[in-house]
């Protein structure tokens, strides 16, 4: 069974909304950090959103800053990306990814887990 199964991707024209979940097996321990990824066609993979355990402690990527909101819901095992102001570039395909220590959010290598990926198309 895959541990994250990201969901709610699709498409949206420019300036909307789109709310993406994941699905958290019970696998990854409630501790972990969770975040978000994404890579678009030919592009560099690029860091979306982080959150800790608790929720104390949120980052985010430069270009999603004051757009993109990341909460959890430890109950429901779930982690969410709540994105609006969407802009054609934020096209890519989403990854839900989970670490179980996080010194460098940005880096992908601090997370030992990732999804498959849940597509994202801003387009008018």
């Amino acid at each position: 069974q895959t541990p994250l199964v990201e969901s709610g991707g699709g498409l949206v024209q420019p300036g909307g909304s789109l709310a993406l979940s994941c699905t958290i097996a019970e696998s990854i321990s409630k501790r972990y950090f969770m975040g978000w990824f994404r890579q678009a066609p030919g592009k560099e993979r690029e860091f979306v959103a982080v959150i800790n355990w608790n929720g104390h402690t949120r980052h985010y990527g430069d270009s999603m800053k004051g757009r993109f909101t990341i909460t959890r819901d430890n109950g429901k095992k779930s982690v969410y990306l709540q994105m609006t102001s969407l802009k054609p570039e934020d096209s890519a395909t989403y990854y839900c990814v989970a670490g179980n220590f996080n010194d460098s959010p940005s880096d992908p290598g601090q997370y030992e887990t990732w999804g498959q990926g849940t597509q994202v198309t801003v387009s008018s």
